[in-house]
């Protein structure tokens, strides 16, 4: 079968030796550029945070690697016959409400108030004069923030895990290479996640303010995104898992695109999470930096 032929993105079936390394890669870029409630929310929340496209680029890395891990594992998971125990009905409402409560955790550790409890943390430094700004104490995030955000998101259960635990990964010709479709499945997330992470985080440093204003805006944006989209994920699975049928609601597009073909929950997830808190939060504070600038 020739490599072409055998790429098919949106069925792929009897697909066997490299078609299974291209085929997963290439998903795995289309999962990372489309809109995914999985991915995008804690890369627009973390990389803004980083404030630079460097630190963009490091989140974006940073999460990825940890969602590769998770899928290789998963991948070799499903090659022995296991896929069950990880791929049951409302196994998303369940990562819905992990992921939600980590955003949470995350958000408050970020965005720390003095009338809240404190966070003690390895490695969480706030900044002498937030409290000036009335933002409270602003903490960078760490590193190990979006790994495990990473790991624990990468349990979503979609139509691209169905294609890699049903098709890919028992079609490989041994269990020591069960792992390899959902490793570069990952590989290809990680391409497309880098990229964004050095946009979010990009549009987080040119702000044409003071490297103070940016560090504030940044961080109150993304513990911002992190604490009302994780409360967002909550509510999510909760409901996922209280009305399952209302939850599962969708609009066909009539694209032959996974994550577009169609739009439900996890777009609304998406959409309120990068645009309705993080987009306005980002306006509003730029433009209340920029006013206090001005005065």
């Amino acid at each position: 079968m020739h490599l072409v032929a055998a790429l098919n993105l949106w069925n792929p079936t009897h697909v066997a030796g490299l078609a299974i390394v291209v085929t997963a890669f290439a998903l795995g870029m289309v999962h990372g550029i489309t809109p995914d409630e999985h991915t995008w929310p804690i890369t627009f929340s973390y990389a803004i945070g980083g404030y630079s496209t460097k630190r963009g680029f490091r989140t974006g890395l940073i999460f990825s690697l940890a969602f590769t891990i998770q899928r290789a594992l998963a991948s070799e998971l499903a090659y022995l016959g296991l896929s069950r125990v990880f791929t049951f009905a409302s196994v998303d409402y369940v990562v819905y409400l992990a992921v939600g409560a980590l955003m949470v955790a995350a958000g408050l550790v970020i965005v720390r108030r003095r009338t809240a409890f404190h966070l003690h943390l390895p490695g969480l430094k706030g900044h002498p004069l937030d409290d000036e700004h009335g933002d409270g104490v602003l903490n960078d995030p760490r590193p190990w923030m979006p790994a495990v955000h990473g790991f624990v998101a990468g349990w979503g259960f979609g139509a691209f895990a169905i294609i890699i635990y049903t098709v890919l990964a028992p079609a490989e010709h041994s269990a020591a290479w069960g792992w390899v479709p959902g490793a570069f499945f990952g590989l290809g997330t990680m391409a497309m996640q880098i990229l964004a992470g050095g946009l979010f985080g990009m549009i987080a440093a040119r702000r044409g303010l003071s490297a103070d204003a940016i560090r504030r805006v940044a961080l109150k944006t993304a513990g911002n995104t992190l604490t009302w989209g994780g409360v967002a994920f909550v509510a999510g699975g909760a409901f996922g898992l209280a009305f399952p049928g209302a939850a599962g609601f969708s609009v066909v597009t009539g694209l032959h695109v996974h994550n577009l073909a169609h739009l439900g929950i996890a777009v609304v997830l998406v959409m309120f999470c990068v645009v309705g808190v993080g987009m306005t939060t980002l306006i509003r504070e730029t433009r209340a930096a920029t006013r206090q600038l001005r005065s």
